[in-house]
């Protein structure tokens, strides 16, 4: 069994897995401050100075220590903001290295030089058809 676990674990795409969950929550973070620490108030401005992240329809008042119910749809605003830089993102980096696939595709393939036992015969057969 722990041969068999090392076997799976060392495979190549549970590795690029792990490697691309742990990048794509790292760049998740990235996108996350820069929709919250830039883009938000940059839109937040172009609003007239409305912050997003206070947006909200308040249920139930606060009282006392009970905190208030309240939907705050201007965070949801802002996650939606957030997951489509995310996608566009994702997108743009995809669309860029099938690019780069295509064109390696598209480079010709240099032609092999012949085993020399295959020129050698090939030379033997011509003189034979001379004769």
């Amino acid at each position: 069994m722990t041969k068999e676990f090392k076997a799976f674990v060392m495979r190549g795409n549970v590795v690029d897995l792990a490697v691309g969950v742990i990048i794509g929550g790292a760049f998740g973070k990235v996108i996350s401050s820069l929709v919250s620490d830039i883009f938000m108030p940059l839109i937040s401005v172009l609003t007239g100075g409305v912050k997003f992240s206070d947006l909200k329809i308040v249920l139930v008042e606060a009282v006392g220590e009970v905190s208030e119910v309240a939907i705050q749809y201007g965070l949801f605003i802002e996650n939606i903001i957030d997951f489509l830089i995310i996608a566009l993102s994702i997108f743009a980096f995809i669309k860029l290295l099938s690019s780069l696939k295509k064109k390696e595709a598209e480079k010709p393939a240099s032609v092999p030089a012949p085993d020399p036992v295959i020129e050698l015969l090939s030379e033997i057969r011509d003189e034979l058809r001379k004769s």
